[in-house]
C-alpha cells in the first residue's frame, strides 16, 4: 500500500497535466483577445494587399510588429502600452515611382486601465495615441505629428469575446507641404475561443479620413492557436481580409493576414 498510493498519486498527476496546460493556454488565448491584458506579448502581423494603384495592379506587404507591454501603476489599475511599429514593402501603388520598402509611421497608444471588470463584466481602458512621422520613404509616411483620445470595451464569457476599440488621430506639426491628418480608427471585434485554445475571430478595422470624406474598410476574418514551440509560447495563425471600401487607388477585394505572437506571461 505505501508503494501504490504514491504510483497513483503520481500517476494523478501525469494525467492531469495535459489537461491543466492545456486550459492555460486557453487562458492566454482568450487574454491575447482582450486589448488590455495584463499579458506582455510581441505580434508580427504579416497583410498583403492587391489591386493597387491607378491600374489596379499594385501590391503591399505589411509587417506590424505590435509589442504590448503592462504597467502596474496601482492595486487597482494598469497602463497598457500598445505600439504598432509598420515595416512596408510596396510596388507601383504610386504611378511612376515603383517600388518603396521601409518602415512606415508608428502609431502609440498607452490605456488605462482597471484591473477588475465593471460589476456587468465589462473591462475597459481608455488614454492617448500618438502618430510618429518615422516612415523612411516620402511615400511611406504621413510627414505629420499626430495625437489624440483611444479607448477600448470588451466583455468575455464562456470563451466569447465581444468588444471595440477606437481612437482619433489630428495632426499637430510637421510638414506644412503635406495634408493634414484627421482620421477616425474604429475596430469592433468578436472571437470565441475553445478549452483547447483555438480562436476564431472576426473583426473590421475601419478608417475614417476626415479630410477626403473617406472611409477605408477591411474585413478580417483568423483562426489561431495558442502552442508551445521548445520553451516558448506562441500564438500562431492566419486568414483572410476582404476590402469592403477603399480610397481611390486603395486596395480592392481580398487580401491575406498571417500572425506569429511571442507570448511572455508572468
Amino acid at each position: 500500500m505505501r508503494i501504490v498510493l504514491p504510483l497513483l498519486a503520481a500517476g494523478f498527476v501525469l494525467a492531469s497535466a495535459p489537461a491543466r496546460a492545456q486550459d492555460d493556454s486557453a487562458e492566454l488565448a482568450k487574454k491575447l483577445s482582450n486589448p488590455v491584458a495584463a499579458l506582455i506579448s510581441v505580434p508580427f502581423q504579416l497583410n498583403y494587399d492587391r489591386k493597387l494603384g491607378p491600374q489596379d495592379d499594385g501590391g503591399k506587404w505589411t509587417l506590424n510588429v505590435q509589442p504590448v507591454v503592462p504597467i502596474e501603476i496601482n492595486k487597482d489599475w494598469n497602463v497598457i502600452s500598445r505600439t504598432i511599429v509598420p515595416l512596408v514593402s510596396q510596388e507601383d501603388v504610386f504611378p511612376g515611382t515603383g517600388r518603396q520598402s521601409g518602415l512606415g509611421d508608428v502609431v502609440q497608444s498607452f490605456f488605462f486601465s482597471p484591473k477588475t471588470p465593471t460589476a456587468g463584466g465589462w473591462i475597459w481602458g481608455a488614454g492617448p495615441v500618438l502618430l510618429l512621422p518615422t516612415g523612411t520613404d516620402d511615400l511611406l509616411s504621413a510627414k505629420k505629428w499626430g495625437a489624440g483620445p483611444t479607448a477600448v470595451m470588451l466583455k468575455q464569457q464562456s470563451g466569447w469575446t465581444v468588444g471595440a476599440l477606437a481612437n482619433h488621430i489630428w495632426s499637430f506639426a510637421g510638414d506644412s507641404g503635406r495634408a493634414d491628418v484627421s482620421a477616425t480608427f474604429v475596430q469592433p471585434f468578436l472571437s470565441y475561443t475553445t478549452p483547447t485554445a483555438w480562436t476564431i475571430a472576426l473583426n473590421t478595422e475601419s478608417t475614417y479620413d476626415w479630410k477626403a470624406s473617406q472611409w477605408s474598410v477591411p474585413v478580417n476574418a483568423l483562426v489561431t492557436k495558442v502552442t508551445k514551440v521548445g520553451g516558448q509560447l506562441i500564438s500562431v495563425g492566419g486568414g483572410l481580409r476582404y476590402w469592403v471600401d477603399s480610397p481611390e487607388g486603395g486596395p480592392q477585394g481580398l487580401g491575406y493576414r498571417a500572425v506569429l505572437t511571442l507570448l511572455f506571461p508572468k
